[in-house]
């Protein structure tokens, strides 16, 4: 009976090489189940399973490609780069109309609009009315408590990472299972597509 081996091929030298003596945060295994968790900062002794403390993991092989706060944004959140831009502006200069964000930036109102709505809807940004000198009201966007935001990015980033940690999960057994049912047969391509309709 064959088994397939990963490739093996030598990691880049941009990835991400996990040092439990010196990263920021602590990768944690239950020694009696399954439980994987990420820790951010450092826990002595750190998080309990069954009673009992959760070890290190040392012995991480496969590498990955170090994260980019654009990509982990648009991943996790659906913002863009103009959608960060414009939540960075509002941070820094706000409260500020969209005509304010649109002219400081040089995106179109539309586009900048947009964006700002979604990052209320996210509780990034605040939205709040003023009174015109002129008379009538306009609509002016403003930080929220950036302790507040910290921890809500976090959390939020935690819910998206746990949903993609199930995933691939998912797709680890279900690999598993297609390949049990008939061994001598590759995993074809295809199975990935098929998967994501599943």
């Amino acid at each position: 009976m064959s088994q397939d081996t990963p490739d093996q091929s030598p990691a880049s030298d941009d990835a991400v090489q996990y040092d439990p003596t010196a990263s920021r945060y602590d990768v944690l295994e239950c020694r009696e189940c399954e439980n994987v968790v990420l820790a951010l900062g450092r826990d002595d002794p750190p998080m309990t399973c069954h009673g009992e403390p959760m070890r290190r993991v040392t012995d991480v092989e496969m590498t990955v490609r170090p994260p980019d706060v654009r990509q982990v944004l648009l991943d996790a959140f659906g913002l863009p780069k103009a959608g960060l831009d414009i939540c960075l502006c509002v941070i820094g200069e706000g409260p500020l109309s969209a005509n304010e964000v649109a002219e400081r930036l040089g995106y179109d109102r539309s586009t900048v609009t947009r964006y700002l709505n979604t990052l209320v809807d996210l509780g990034l940004l605040q939205r709040a009315q003023l009174n015109r000198e002129a008379g009538g009201v306009v609509n002016v966007y403003h930080s929220v408590d950036l302790e507040w935001m910290r921890r809500e990015t976090l959390v939020g980033f935690y819910v998206w990472a746990g949903e993609a940690a199930a995933l691939i999960e998912e797709a680890n057994l279900t690999k598993q299972d297609y390949l049990a049912d008939d061994t001598d047969r590759s995993l074809p391509e295809v199975f990935w597509e098929s998967f994501a309709d599943e």
